[in-house]
């Protein structure tokens, strides 16, 4: 059994269809890769993985439970299993410390200030606790971003455009950050443009079009397809 399961799913924001009929599995432990255009729906598929959002139709299942329609109690739990970094994270007005340990000072995590000791060492930011976050530069920030969702320890991790505009230094190391977590066993769902992003991290690539899923397979294979191709020149995909 895949850990997520997803079937036929569609989202429409003013009866305006952004994804439709959308069905795809992952399993544990991989990096899937959402590609596609900027409007395709790859944020809107992640927002729902994320339960912030509900489908118009279709189910997501977790762990083998349908988790489109419990309460919004259950809900709360479920997502405490996931996290999500967003393309332009928002820093708290704090420290870098703060700012990580916010998540388990909700949850009232009795051994906070170890995990958060171990997530910032990880994003490579040791030093960096009494800091403001605030005046860090946009690497730094997108650091502190994945070390506050590493710190509650969710066993699926939702990117959205991981290193967009980021210098190459600050882009190489969350690329090898990414690829760390899914050796040590987290699953990895990436919004991306960067094909060769796609190409040295992923296990497998889906590919979505005007809200619709086109293929689904290893990375070389899915940017082989005729459709990915007639998209390349007049979209704003990275190669």
């Amino acid at each position: 059994m895949a850990l997520l399961e997803i079937r036929e799913l569609s989202k429409s924001y003013s009866g305006v269809e952004v994804l439709r009929d959308i069905s795809l599995d992952v399993a544990s432990n991989e990096i899937l890769a959402l590609i596609g255009p900027t409007g395709s729906g790859k944020t809107t598929l992640l927002r729902l993985i994320d339960l912030l959002e509900k489908p118009t139709r279709g189910s997501i299942t977790f762990h083998g439970k349908d988790v489109t329609s419990i309460s919004e109690k259950k809900k709360s739990k479920m997502r405490r299993k996931m996290a999500m970094v967003f393309q332009k994270p928002v820093m708290f007005k704090s420290s870098v410390y703060d700012n990580v340990a916010y998540g388990l000072k909700i949850r009232r995590d009795m051994d906070l200030n170890s995990k958060v000791t171990r997530a910032i060492r990880s994003v490579g930011l040791e030093g960096y606790e009494r800091r403001d976050a605030n005046t860090l530069s946009g690497g730094e920030m997108q650091r502190i971003a994945l070390a506050r969702a590493l710190v509650v320890e969710p066993e699926i991790l939702l990117l959205d455009e991981p290193t967009a505009n980021l210098d190459p230094n600050s882009a190489a190391a969350i690329n090898d950050l990414i690829s760390g977590l899914a050796r040590n066993g987290m699953t990895v769902i990436m919004a991306t443009h960067n094909m060769l992003q796609c190409l040295k991290l992923a296990d497998r690539a889906a590919l979505i079009l005007n809200g619709h899923l086109i293929g689904v397979g290893k990375p070389e294979e899915v940017l082989r397809l005729p459709e990915f191709s007639a998209n390349i020149c007049s979209n704003d995909i990275l190669l």
